[in-house]
C-alpha cells in the first residue's frame, strides 16, 4: 500500500497534488488530521507513494507542523503493516517495521493511538471533475456516513 504525505497546510500540498476548492470545503468541516485525501499528483511520484494518485492529510499536532513548516512535506504512515491494528509503543513499531530487526533507531515512548484517519478517494482523481462521487477507502475518525452526509449536503 502507498503511504501517505503529511503536511501542514494546504499550500504544501499544492507543490505536490491539486487541491480542488471541494477538498478545501470537506477538510474545513471536520476535525484537523482526521481525513486523508487521495488527489491527482502534479508529477508521477515514487510508486510507494502512489504514482499519479497520493494521499495527503494535513496533520493537527503542533509539533508536527512545526516539523513539516521547516522540512515541507514527508511520508506519514502509521506504525503497522497494512490491515493490520497501529503498534503504540515505538521500539516494539521499529522491530516490526524492521526488515532484519537491525540498526533501528527511534526514540523509545508510545503514542496514545486511536482511530486512524478516514482515507477518501476524491473524485477528481478518476479524470472526473463531473462526477459528484467519492470514495471511502478506509474507515476511520470520521465515518462513511458523516462523509456522505457533508457531500450530499454539498450537491
Amino acid at each position: 500500500m502507498p503511504v501517505s504525505i503529511g503536511v501542514a497546510n494546504l499550500t504544501q500540498a499544492e507543490t505536490l497534488v491539486e487541491v480542488p476548492d471541494g477538498v478545501r470545503e470537506l477538510l474545513s468541516n471536520f476535525p484537523e488530521g482526521s481525513l486523508t485525501v487521495v488527489l491527482k499528483a502534479h508529477n508521477t511520484l515514487d510508486p510507494r507513494l502512489g504514482g499519479d494518485s497520493i494521499a495527503i492529510r494535513v496533520v493537527a499536532h503542533p509539533l508536527a507542523k512545526r516539523l513539516l513548516e521547516a522540512t515541507g512535506p514527508l511520508t506519514a504512515t502509521s506504525a503497522n503493516k497494512s490491515g493490520e491494528p497501529p503498534v503504540t509503543d515505538c521500539d516494539e513499531a521499529a522491530l516490526l517495521l524492521s526488515d532484519d530487526g537491525d540498526n533501528i533507531g527511534c526514540v523509545s515512548g508510545t503514542c496514545p493511538g486511536g482511530s486512524p484517519s478516514t482515507l477518501i478517494v476524491w473524485y477528481s482523481v478518476c479524470d472526473s471533475t463531473e462526477s459528484t462521487g467519492i470514495e471511502v477507502l478506509r474507515e476511520g475518525v470520521v465515518s462513511e456516513l458523516e462523509v456522505r452526509s457533508w457531500l450530499k449536503k454539498r450537491t
